[in-house]
C-alpha cells in the first residue's frame, strides 16, 4: 500500500513538473521574440467598463514603452460590450477614435456571432466605429489567442 502511494505520489509530482515546465518553455518563448501580447475583452455596455479596458490598455501600452519593450493589444468585446464598437452607440466613441489614431499596438475586434444577433433583433447590421475588425466567434478568438501565449484579462 506504502509503496503503491509512492509511485501514485511520484507520477503526481511528475505531471505536474512536466506541466510547469511546459508553462515556463511557454513563457520563454513569448519572451525570446520581444513582444507580450495582451487581450482584453469586456461583455458589459457600461461607460466605467470601457473607460477600464481602454485605461488598461493605454497603462500597459506606456509601461512597455517606457521599458523599450514591445506589446501588442487586442480589445474583444462580444454580447453588450459590443455596444463599445458600435457607431451608433458607444459612450466612449471619441476616446477610442483617438486611440485608434494615437495607438497602433491596439486593435479593436467585434464578436460577429453578437453582430448578427444585433442585426436580427434591430433588423439592420449596427454599424461599427471605423477601423474595428470583425471575427467570427468573439469567445473562440479569445481561446485562440490564449492557445498562441496571448494573456487574457477582463478589467
Amino acid at each position: 500500500m506504502v509503496r503503491c502511494l509512492m509511485s501514485v505520489s511520484l507520477a503526481v509530482l511528475l505531471a505536474f513538473g512536466g506541466l510547469s515546465g511546459g508553462l515556463a518553455s511557454r513563457a520563454a518563448a513569448q519572451a525570446a521574440d520581444g513582444y507580450h501580447r495582451l487581450a482584453l475583452y469586456i461583455t458589459e455596455a457600461e461607460l466605467g467598463k470601457m473607460n477600464s479596458v481602454l485605461d488598461v490598455a493605454a497603462n500597459v501600452s506606456r509601461h512597455y514603452s517606457a521599458m523599450g519593450e514591445e506589446v501588442e493589444i487586442q480589445i474583444v468585446a462580444y454580447n453588450d460590450g459590443l455596444h463599445m464598437l458600435r457607431a451608433d452607440t458607444s459612450p466612449v466613441r471619441k476616446r477610442l477614435e483617438n486611440f485608434m489614431l494615437s495607438m497602433i499596438n491596439v486593435t479593436f475586434q467585434a464578436c460577429g456571432n453578437t453582430l448578427d444577433t444585433m442585426a436580427r433583433n434591430e433588423g439592420a447590421v449596427p454599424p461599427l466605429i471605423e477601423g474595428t475588425e470583425v471575427v467570427q466567434t468573439g469567445v473562440a478568438h479569445l481561446v485562440t489567442l490564449d492557445e498562441e501565449g496571448w494573456t487574457l484579462v477582463r478589467p
